[in-house]
């Protein structure tokens, strides 16, 4: 079917600090980089290289020229890309000695969004495809009620986590990826499997992918609930493993991959992710994935 990404683009300024920033405290950073990156970027990146046919659809703002180039360098489609003339969407991201990460979002073009402009995209495409959301753009619950009318499978990556997705009919999302903060706040619940069990309460043929950081994942579709531990990695930087999963996840729905083999697939896409620097440059390659994962059989 092949994927269209209705997601953000942020230029990732990635500062490397011994630990984060506390309130009044000020810190040298050891080292300065630019990023491509935006979880909607980082996940077409990662379906187009995970091998399945890719669209991004969204806005570039001013200074979003480097993120066009990347994203057209690996093979996205970006025939339907919008070019406000407001400044492009950024992130200020802090990675801490042990790898992990802290962010600050400015939405910029991302949030330029329109309802035009979603239906514009749906209406040019000449069969479903799976249509992939996270909530760092405008008009989420739009482009959701849009692609369920034409019948396109809906991804949705309930991240960032705000109120405005309680509003959300999850019975029009076919697949919903989150992790465990965000299944707490959609549901009320700290446990794993109680989050699990009020998700599919509420939506009983929304496929849930429940993402555990060292625990791994959990998936239930139908009748099916299958679990995927993680691949021990020394990690170097975590920013995008969650968006490496998910484009990964639906490049291996898209090709008709059995489910335990599209996590297995999206677990070592997004171990190999993490023992490299920055979001969308970290993301490997399918050829990488196959040949890690030969190599742990």
């Amino acid at each position: 079917m092949g994927v269209i990404n209705f997601g953000s683009m942020n230029v990732d300024h990635v500062y490397s600090m011994p630990h984060f920033v506390q309130p009044g405290e000020t810190l040298q950073s050891g080292a300065y980089h630019i990023y491509c990156g935006g979880k909607g970027l980082n996940q077409s990146v990662a379906a187009a290289r995970a091998g399945a046919k890719t669209m991004h659809a969204g806005m570039a703002g001013k200074g979003g020229d480097m993120l066009l180039d990347f994203l057209r360098s690996n093979n996205v489609d970006l025939s339907m890309i919008g070019l406000p003339d407001i400044p492009q969407g950024h992130a200020i991201i802090q990675v801490s000695e042990s790898g992990e990460n802290s962010i600050i979002l400015f939405r910029g073009s991302n949030f330029a969004v329109t309802r035009s402009y979603i239906d514009s995209v749906l209406d040019r495409q000449q069969e479903p495809q799976y249509v992939i959301l996270q909530n760092e753009i405008s008009e989420v619950p739009y482009v959701i009620d849009a692609a369920f009318r034409k019948g396109f499978p809906v991804v949705l990556n309930a991240s960032p986590f705000d109120d405005s997705l309680l509003e959300i009919d999850l019975s029009k999302v076919t697949w919903l990826l989150v992790n465990e903060i965000e299944g707490g706040c959609l549901t009320g619940e700290t446990d794993p499997d109680a989050i699990l069990a009020k998700l599919r309460e509420k939506s009983p043929k929304t496929g849930v992918v429940l993402t555990l950081g060292k625990e791994g994942s959990i998936c239930a579709s139908g009748d099916r609930v299958i679990r995927q531990g993680i691949f021990p990695v020394q990690a170097v930087d975590t920013t995008g493993a969650g968006d490496t999963f998910t484009g990964y996840f639906i490049a291996g729905l898209d090709a008709h991959l059995d489910l335990s083999e599209a996590l297995r697939r999206a677990a070592a896409a997004s171990a190999i992710a993490v023992t490299r620097p920055g979001a969308a440059p970290s993301i490997p390659m399918a050829e990488e994935v196959t040949a890690f994962l030969q190599e742990r059989q």
